[in-house]
């Protein structure tokens, strides 16, 4: 069982110190296919890291506390998480010096960078009628796996339906799928994960409609604060994003390391 309070701790007390925002994802610490690894100054917890199936690869992020750095920690709870051979993307918060230089002693290459974004305003504006979302099915594995490919260029996982207990859509014009997107809700929270529309059926408004539906549908059921995360690259959806009220909050490197 982990101390979620004694992570929290470590986790505001390097936050005050370094910045930025630990993508340390407590509320799927319990879940199963996440491994965690722990140091303890006596019954402080001074090192803390967790390797999440959100891949592939899988993602690793994690904390040392300030006054107990320069003692090998962060490399002995990485190397007990990522096996001889094996790779990972390291999740560092953008611009904490700490976990850069910490990624360069891991001779890390940076895969890519992203946006973490909050909902301000709730997006208003009429529903297309052509457009629906129903709940993906375990029918639909293949059909979801087959858009993510198709607008993403990755190789999704074969549990990638209801990951974590999220909730998997599929978007529907006309009768037709033509994207995907999941939906985790963790108390007054939720995420927006796996937004993605056919590129044959891009252009037609179809991801603004499905988005910000989605953000009133979760208004509405009483959650305050919706998030997503985009590459930094990828300027199409950070412009629709910010259009229809998403805000930039946080951002994060990940970095290619090898065990």
């Amino acid at each position: 069982m982990i101390d979620l309070v004694a992570v929290q701790a470590l986790e505001k007390e390097v936050v005050a110190h370094d910045g930025g925002r630990l993508k340390l994802e407590p509320k799927t610490l319990a879940e199963d296919g996440v491994t965690t690894a722990l140091r303890w100054d006596g019954d402080r917890l001074v090192g803390f890291a967790a390797r999440y199936p959100f891949g592939p690869p899988d993602e690793i992020a994690g904390m040392v506390a300030p006054d107990h750095r320069r003692r090998g920690i962060g490399a002995s709870l990485l190397a007990e998480l990522l096996p001889a051979g094996r790779t990972a993307l390291l999740v560092v918060p953008v611009g904490t010096p700490a976990g850069r230089a910490f990624a360069a002693s891991r001779q890390a290459i940076l895969s890519h960078s992203e946006h973490y974004l909050v909902l301000g305003e709730t997006p208003q504006g009429p529903e297309d009628p052509a457009i629906s979302l129903r709940l993906a099915t375990g029918d639909d594995l293949e059909l979801v796996r087959d858009l993510l490919r198709r607008a993403f260029d990755w190789e999704p996982p074969a549990d990638v339906l209801h990951r974590f207990g999220d909730t998997t859509q599929v978007i529907e014009r006309e009768g037709v799928a033509v994207g995907t997107l999941r939906i985790g809700r963790r108390d007054d929270w939720a995420g927006v994960y796996g937004f993605a529309v056919d590129p044959d059926h891009q252009g037609r408004g179809i991801g603004r409609d499905v988005l910000a539906r989605t953000c009133r549908a979760l208004r509405a059921d009483g959650v305050p604060r919706v998030t997503l995360e985009v590459e930094t690259g990828n300027a199409n959806a950070l412009r629709l994003y910010t259009d229809l009220g998403f805000v930039h909050e946080a951002g994060e490197d990940y970095w290619e390391v090898s065990g």
